[in-house]
């Protein structure tokens, strides 16, 4: 309750939202335990749940896990191998980035356009929201699995924040509109898996008609990934296409054992 003669000040806590439930935050190769921690820690202060980590490094994931009254975010922190596995149940993925002078092939919104746009996904569906190591950030490859990338505007000083302090940042920006938080995305996208699955084949396609030969494969499956990621199938058309590449590359593949 609010003391005597302070009706100016405002005790409002941050609501709680079905749809945050619905984010999960990913960090990729971190290092430093104290930065996990904080990111953890403000998971749980802005009312979010999920933590996914990706290739950390091991000796810092168990430190911080471990420490003395970890909050029950960490606790129930989820380890994957992969970015594309970490993604897998998302129909959108963004990926954070300082810019500095990197040449990006994503386009780059500022904190408060791209948490409009996560805010209207999450009514609907789950985001990922991917956060880089402390010394290179997110790596190109790992941007191949992003739709599009965010930014925190900061000075021309220094643009690079500390990673748990960029973590709380982003989640206060995406829950400070409670009212459009709460708006519902009639549109279902097809998640990250099926992204993956249609790169996948569509590569094995490439690969078998020859296109492959002369260039190499992880260049073309990146080049590929962003180009399937651009085109921001729905769910249904994303069954579609799975079903037509599918059937594609088994004919060749027949095709070729019948040469055999």
């Amino acid at each position: 309750m609010p003391f005597p003669g302070a009706s100016t000040i405002e005790y409002a806590l941050l609501p709680l939202l079905p749809a945050l439930d619905r984010l999960r935050v990913v960090l990729v190769a971190t290092r430093n335990p104290l930065n996990i921690g904080a990111a953890a820690r403000a998971i749980s202060n802005f009312g979010f749940s999920h933590l996914r980590v990706v290739n950390p490094f091991d000796a810092a994931f168990r430190q911080a896990r471990s420490a003395v009254g970890a909050a029950q975010v960490l606790a129930a922190a989820e380890q994957y191998d992969s970015v594309a596995e970490a993604v897998a149940d998302c129909t959108l993925v963004v990926g954070t980035t300082a810019v500095r002078e990197r040449h990006l092939l994503h386009p780059v919104r500022r904190l408060e356009n791209g948490a409009r746009l996560i805010r209207k996904r999450l009514g609907s569906s789950p985001v990922a929201l991917l956060f880089g190591s402390e010394k290179f950030g997110l790596s190109n490859q790992d941007f191949s699995h992003c739709h599009w990338l965010m930014r925190i505007p900061t000075g021309e000083a220094n643009i690079s924040m500390n990673l748990g302090q960029a973590v709380a940042v982003c989640l206060y920006e995406l829950v400070r509109d409670g009212k459009s938080a709460r708006q519902a995305e009639k549109r279902k996208a097809a998640t990250a898996r099926d992204v993956e699955l249609i790169t996948t084949i569509l590569c094995g396609v490439l690969g078998t008609s020859g296109y492959m030969h002369s260039r190499p494969p992880a260049y073309v499956e990146e080049k590929v990934r962003r180009l399937v990621r651009r085109l921001n199938l729905e769910s249904h058309d994303a069954k579609v296409w799975l079903g037509m590449l599918r059937q594609i590359l088994w004919k060749q593949r027949s095709a070729e054992d019948q040469k055999e």
